[in-house]
């Protein structure tokens, strides 16, 4: 039987980037890897269904061949475009670069012990970014401190919606089965807390080194500067 949970909240939902995971890994190391492998991935694997299935995403004219798949892509990239079948191409040349052993997925070093502290405590934690699906169970499964997936309750990307809108919480609360006044959204962005907030989502501020500055307006929310410092504030309000 699970113990009773400590919490008031019945689920956590953390965002990825500045929050589990540094803002310089993701723009350093892996969105790199991509833009140096993408064209070659293409010119490959053109063909394969779950590749279609990503450029079906893209307007016509970027499917009609590897080249223009490639060109669309990246221009993408270059306007940092949270694109749903940009996020599932990267996705897919990111599993291979896991699996040749190029990338290993930086977590902070507090994240191991919190996610397996939450789960002690009977509090699910999913996880809800912009990269595709994919691209997050790949960073979890081959992270430097070992596999992190079986931690973890689910996975949500922009194919569930935008995550600076409020509905995009909603849907997820729904999903989960939980009242959104019932989970814990941890972000580094401010519009994406202000979004999470509006749906009802308790919404809390990832303030990590290297994260970009936050608006004089998100005093309004709490902030944390780890993982493992959420879990606290959550046992404290009780």
């Amino acid at each position: 039987m699970t113990p009773p949970t400590p919490h008031r909240v019945a689920a956590v939902l953390l965002d990825i980037e500045g929050t589990t995971t540094s803002i310089d890994f993701v723009y350093d190391t892996l969105f790199p890897y991509a833009r140096a492998h993408l064209r070659g991935f293409l010119a490959r694997r053109f063909d394969d269904p779950e590749v279609r299935a990503a450029l079906a995403f893209f307007p016509a004219a970027a499917g009609a061949s590897p080249e223009a798949a490639a060109d669309h892509a990246l221009a993408l990239m270059d306007g940092d475009v949270k694109d749903t079948g940009l996020k599932a191409l990267q996705g897919l040349v990111w599993r291979e670069g896991y699996a040749a052993g190029d990338l290993r997925g930086h977590v902070y070093d507090d994240v191991p012990g919190a996610l397996r502290a939450f789960r002690d405590d009977g509090v699910p934690v999913h996880i809800y970014s912009s990269g595709s699906v994919e691209a997050q169970i790949l960073l979890f499964r081959h992270a430097v401190a070992g596999d992190l997936t079986p931690l973890l309750a689910g996975h949500f990307d922009t194919t569930t919606g935008p995550k600076k809108e409020p509905a995009s919480y909603a849907a997820i609360a729904a999903r989960i089965g939980v009242e959104p006044g019932a989970i814990a959204f941890l972000t580094d962005s401010f519009e994406e807390a202000r979004a999470a907030d509006a749906a009802g989502v308790r919404a809390v501020l990832s303030v990590r080194p290297g994260n970009p500055a936050l608006p004089a307006a998100a005093s309004a929310l709490p902030a944390v500067t780890s993982l493992a410092g959420l879990r606290d504030a959550l046992r404290g309000d009780v």
